[in-house]
């Protein structure tokens, strides 16, 4: 057998037919003739293709109506889609650069008590200021002594004569204290103090500075609107809402160092460093308590804040101002509380109450016949679970007033009679 082929395909006769359609193209195989290109004057380039490709006249007929085909369905559709007759398809609609850019009116609606906090803020706000604490540093550089600001705080313009109160530790240990009334800064005196209340009232020159309104924190109730105002980490004159969370708090003295707070006014109106000695007020705008502390575990505010009602706050002021100093009325007890567990260890009678540890000679509790070992478990009317409770009655009462106190002793109860003492008198 010839390993040689004949690889030369002879076109169709003309006239006959095979039976196939006609191709597109005619495609000529065969051995690449050999360029012999000399580069001279005489010989030609040649070219070596391996596949040459003939196109027909009906192929370039068969193009051209696919073509016309495809164009007229896009002209199609691109009319349609301009006039927006394609489902969830329609043009952008681009529209010009508006000549005037000043925003637009809008009227804003809001309810009642928006209302009431904007007119309370309105009304308040110039009554409540910032306090600023500086304290003495000597410069280890040069020597000298400067002042520098350590602290800030709040204070609520009582008189318009110029009394400011606020809470005494955020005074304490102040070389300097200046208060910003307005956007004004002034320098304020000390008129006076009470560490055992947390109270201090500051004095600034002038008259006719915008006093707040008191009222009287007797009446309030559970639930009812407040506003608070102070200078939270030194943001002035910032105002929040909320309500009255519960009354007659009195934390348990931990970590509160000599003062002893009592009757506590509880809110959930936004309270943090800084508003200290600001204003709680009513939807009047009238002050029913100095804020004071918060309960928290971050340092901020967690929604428990307390302020010192405004009926005891008035009457420390008013004192200061007249005297200098305030006096309370006083007990001569030292009391603990009873637990359950305390209770159970020294089999005591009873599962609550105050626990008195000592009793001062000549006190008024003295002189009532309360004894080291008496279970107090009323007091003026009120029960005592704590001895916080039995704090806060006396704190309640004046110098002079008669309490019944209700006490528990071995195995008996007893009922007692004490008149109060001024603690001037200790």
């Amino acid at each position: 057998m010839s390993d040689e082929r004949d690889d030369t395909i002879e076109p169709d006769a003309p006239g006959e037919t095979t039976g196939q359609p006609e191709p597109a193209y005619v495609t000529v195989e065969g051995p690449l003739p050999v360029c012999e290109y000399t580069g001279s004057a005489d010989d030609e380039p040649c070219e070596e293709p391996a596949l040459v490709k003939r196109w027909s006249s009906a192929a370039v007929i068969i193009s051209a109506g696919l073509g016309a085909i495809v164009g007229g369905v896009l002209v199609a559709a691109g009319i349609m889609w301009a006039v927006g007759l394609v489902p969830g398809v329609r043009p952008l609609t681009r529209t010009e650069a508006p000549t005037n850019t000043r925003p637009s009116e809008t009227q804003i609606t809001v309810d009642g008590n928006v209302n009431a906090a904007v007119a309370v803020a309105s009304k308040v706000t110039p009554s409540v200021v910032n306090v600023s604490v500086q304290q003495q540093f000597r410069n280890v550089f040069t020597g000298s002594v400067e002042l520098r600001e350590v602290g800030n705080g709040s204070g609520v313009i009582v008189r318009e004569d110029g009394y400011i109160l606020t809470n005494y530790h955020v005074i304490e240990g102040a070389d300097r204290v200046v208060v910003t009334v307005g956007v004004q800064d002034m320098e304020a005196e000390v008129s006076g103090v009470d560490p055992s209340t947390d109270l201090a009232l500051l004095k600034i020159p002038g008259n006719g500075h915008p006093a707040i309104a008191f009222a009287p924190s007797a009446d309030l109730e559970v639930g009812q609107f407040v506003v608070a105002v102070g200078s939270p980490f030194g943001l002035e004159k910032t105002v929040t809402a909320g309500i009255i969370s519960a009354l007659q708090r009195t934390p348990d003295g931990k970590g509160l160092g000599i003062a002893r707070y009592t009757n506590l006014i509880q809110t959930d109106a936004a309270i943090n460093p800084g508003n200290s000695g600001g204003a709680l007020v009513d939807a009047e705008g009238r002050l029913i308590g100095i804020n004071t502390l918060i309960q928290s575990t971050s340092g901020s505010s967690a929604g428990i804040g307390f302020a010192i009602p405004s009926d005891f706050a008035r009457n420390v002021a008013d004192q200061l101002i007249e005297t200098g100093e305030a006096i309370h009325p006083y007990l001569g007890v030292q009391s603990v509380t009873i637990d359950e567990n305390l209770s159970v260890q020294f089999d005591l009678p009873a599962r609550a109450g105050a626990l008195v540890q000592f009793v001062e000679p000549g006190s008024p509790a003295d002189s009532g016949g309360l004894q080291r070992g008496d279970i107090i478990v009323e007091a003026g009317g009120r029960d005592i679970a704590r001895a916080e409770d039995l704090v806060a009655v006396v704190r309640a009462s004046s110098v002079g007033d008669v309490l019944e106190v209700a006490v528990i002793r071995a195995d008996t109860e007893r009922d007692l009679t004490v008149t109060l003492g001024s603690d001037a008198d200790r």
